[in-house]
C-alpha cells in the first residue's frame, strides 16, 4: 500500500504528502495526545476518593507528574533519533502504539503505582506528537506559511481539551472508569491510520512532487517508471535558464537548471512527470535540492540554543504555559466543588464553556504572525490574560468565574503559534541545529513545567489557606514576567528596539561640518580641472 519504502510510486502521492493533510494529521494527532491526557483530569480526584485514597489533590498532581516525567526523559532521545535518522513517520507511528498501551495500564490499574507508570508511558508517546509531528510539519510546509500552518495545527490542543474534559465527566458518571479510555482508544485508532498514510517531504520529492510547491519542475523521475515513449530533446548549452509554473492562485516557483545536463521532455498525458533530465543513478532528484539534514552532537545543539536570546525566550514561555496551564488540572476541579458544589460533570462543562474561545485564538494568532510578526501579539496577548487572572480569585459570581476562565484561555492559548513560529524561525538561523532539535527543546521546556506545575497546584492547594488565590497570584506573577522577556527580545526587531531606534534613530545625516568639508573637496577637484 505504500506505507513504507518502496520502489513503487505511492498511491495518493500529492494528498497524502500536502500541506494541508500533514496539517490535519499533525492537528489531530495533537488533540489525541490532550484528548487522552485531559479526559481523565475531571474523574481522577472523584476515583481516587472512591479507591479510598485521602489528600486527593495532591495525588492528582502527582500523577500528572508522572506524565511530564516520562515527556522529559524521553524529549532528548526522541530529537536525535528524528534528525539523526531523517525519519519523522516511525516515530510518530510508535508513539501511538506506546499511547495505545499506556491507556490500556491505566484503565486495568488496580492501584496508584501502576497508575503512574501508565503516566508515564503516556508522556513519552506525547514527545513523538510535540517533536516529530511539528518538525514534519515544519518540514513540509512553505516559510512564508509556518505561522499559519502551525497556529491551525494547535487548535488540536484546545480542541483536545475541549472534548476530553467534558467526555471523561460525562463517560466516567454513566458508564463507570473504563469508558473514557474506550473512548480514548478509538480516537487513538483513527490517528494510527492517519499517520501511516502520511507521506514525507523527501519521500514526495523522490518521486518528482514538492508539497511544500506544488508546481514545481522535475529533473528526474524513477528509472523503473520512466516513459518508453519520452521526447527526446538534443542537449542545450547555455549558462542558466529558469522554469517558472504558476496556475492562478497559485505561488510561482523559478528554479535554475544545472549546466551541461541533457534535457528529456515528457508527455503528460502519459502520466509522467512534465520535465525530465537523464539519468545519474536509481532514484530520483528535483529541481529544488532534498531536504539533508547534517546533524550535531546534542551539546552543540545546547550551546547554539543558549547563545540565542529569542529562543531562550521562547523556551522559558514554553515552561511557564505548561506550568500555568498544569496548576490548574488539580485544583480547578476541587475549587469549583468546594465553592459551588459542582461534580465531574459540571466541571466538564466549565472546562468546555473556557477552552471554545481558544479554538478561534490560535489560527488567528498564527494567521496574524505570519503578517505581522510574533512582537506585537506575544506582548498583547500576555497583556490582556494578566487582569483575568486576578478577577478568578473573586468568589461572588460563578458566571464572571466561568467567563474570566475563557477570556485568559483565549490570550492564553493565542502565544503558542508565535513561540513556535519563533523557534522555526531561529532553527533557519543555527547551522545543523533541525525542527527536531528546537521543538525537542520546546517540548523539554514544556515538561518541565508540566511536571512542576501539578504537584505546586495541588500541594498549594492542599495546604494554603487561600489555597486558589494564591495560584492566581503566582501565575499572575509568571505573565508579568513573560511580558517583560517578549517585550526586550521575541521577534527579529522586539519592541524594545524599535522604541529605541524611534527615540534615538540612527545617524544617517552627515555633520554639517563633514558635508562643507566634502563641498570643498568636490569645489578643489573642479578647480584644478
Amino acid at each position: 500500500m505504500g506505507f513504507w519504502s518502496s520502489n513503487r510510486k505511492p498511491w495518493g502521492l500529492q494528498w497524502r504528502s500536502s500541506v494541508w493533510f500533514v496539517t490535519t494529521v499533525v492537528g489531530f494527532g495533537i488533540t489525541t495526545d490532550l484528548l487522552v491526557y485531559s479526559i481523565i483530569i475531571p474523574v481522577l480526584p472523584f476515583q481516587l476518593e472512591r479507591l479510598s485514597y485521602h489528600q486527593v489533590s495532591a495525588l492528582t498532581g502527582w500523577l500528572l507528574f508522572a506524565y511530564s516525567i516520562g515527556l522529559v526523559l524521553s524529549t532528548i532521545p526522541i530529537a536525535i533519533f528524528s534528525e539523526r535518522y531523517s525519519s519523522r513517520r516511525v516515530p510518530l507511528v510508535f508513539g501511538l502504539i506506546a499511547l495505545l498501551g499506556s491507556q490500556v495500564i491505566f484503565m486495568e490499574a488496580p492501584n496508584f503505582a501502576i497508575m503512574a507508570l501508565a503516566r508515564v508511558l503516556q508522556g513519552i508517546s506525547s514527545s513523538m506528537v510535540w517533536i516529530v509531528g511539528l518538525a514534519l510539519l515544519c518540514d513540509t510546509t512553505p516559510e512564508k506559511n509556518v505561522g499559519r500552518q502551525l497556529g491551525i495545527a494547535m487548535t488540536g490542543l484546545s480542541v483536545g481539551l475541549l472534548v476530553g474534559s467534558p467526555a471523561g465527566g460525562a463517560l466516567y458518571t454513566r458508564f463507570g472508569f473504563r469508558a473514557p479510555f474506550v473512548f480514548g482508544e478509538i480516537c487513538t485508532l483513527v490517528d494510527l491510520v492517519l499517520r501511516l498514510l502520511v507521506i514525507e517531504r523527501d519521500v514526495a520529492l523522490r518521486w518528482g512532487y514538492d508539497p511544500s510547491g506544488p508546481n514545481v519542475v522535475v529533473l528526474e523521475a524513477p528509472d523503473a517508471h520512466r516513459s518508453a515513449h519520452p521526447f527526446q530533446l538534443p542537449e542545450i548549452q547555455f549558462s542558466t535558464t529558469t522554469f517558472e509554473i504558476s496556475d492562478t492562485g497559485a505561488n510561482k516557483i523559478g528554479h535554475s537548471i544545472p549546466l551541461d545536463k541533457p534535457k528529456q521532455l515528457r508527455d503528460d498525458s502519459l502520466g509522467q512527470p512534465s520535465l525530465s533530465v537523464s539519468r545519474r543513478s536509481s532514484r530520483s532528484s528535483i529541481l529544488t535540492s532534498l531536504p539533508v539534514r547534517k546533524p550535531i552532537p546534542l551539546l552543540s545543539v545546547v550551546r547554539k540554543l543558549s547563545q540565542s536570546p529569542r529562543a531562550l525566550v521562547a523556551l522559558t514561555m514554553a515552561f511557564v504555559y505548561g506550568t500555568v496551564t498544569s496548576m490548574q488540572e488539580p485544583s480547578l476541579p476541587l475549587h469549583l466543588q468546594d465553592v459551588w458544589g459542582y461534580n465531574s460533570d459540571q466541571v466538564g462543562l466549565v472546562y468546555l464553556a473556557a477552552l471554545v474561545p481558544a479554538l478561534i485564538s490560535s489560527p488567528l494568532s498564527g494567521f496574524l504572525v505570519d503578517k505581522q510578526g510574533p512582537s506585537y501579539l506575544t506582548c498583547i496577548c500576555l497583556f490582556l490574560a494578566l487582569p483575568w487572572w486576578i478577577v478568578m480569585t473573586l468568589r461572588s459570581s460563578l458566571p464572571l468565574f466561568v467567563f474570566a476562565l475563557a477570556a485568559q484561555s483565549f490570550f492564553v492559548s493565542g502565544v503558542i503559534a508565535p513561540v513556535t513560529t519563533e523557534l522555526a524561525a531561529e532553527s533557519k538561523n543555527m547551522a545543523g541545529v533541525g525542527y527536531a532539535h528546537v521543538y525537542g527543546a520546546f517540548n523539554f521546556a514544556f515538561g518541565i513545567g508540566t511536571a512542576v506545575g501539578p504537584v505546586i497546584g495541588g500541594q498549594i492547594y492542599d495546604r494554603a489557606r487561600h489555597g486558589w488565590t494564591a495560584l492566581c497570584c503566582i501565575t499572575s506573577a509568571f505573565i508579568v514576567i513573560c511580558i517583560t522577556l517578549a517585550f526586550c527580545y521575541t521577534g527579529a526587531d522586539p519592541l524594545l528596539s524599535k522604541i529605541l531606534h524611534q527615540q534615538h534613530p540612527p545617524n544617517l545625516v552627515k555633520k554639517p561640518d563633514e558635508e562643507s568639508s566634502a563641498g570643498s573637496s568636490r569645489f578643489d577637484v573642479i578647480s584644478n580641472d
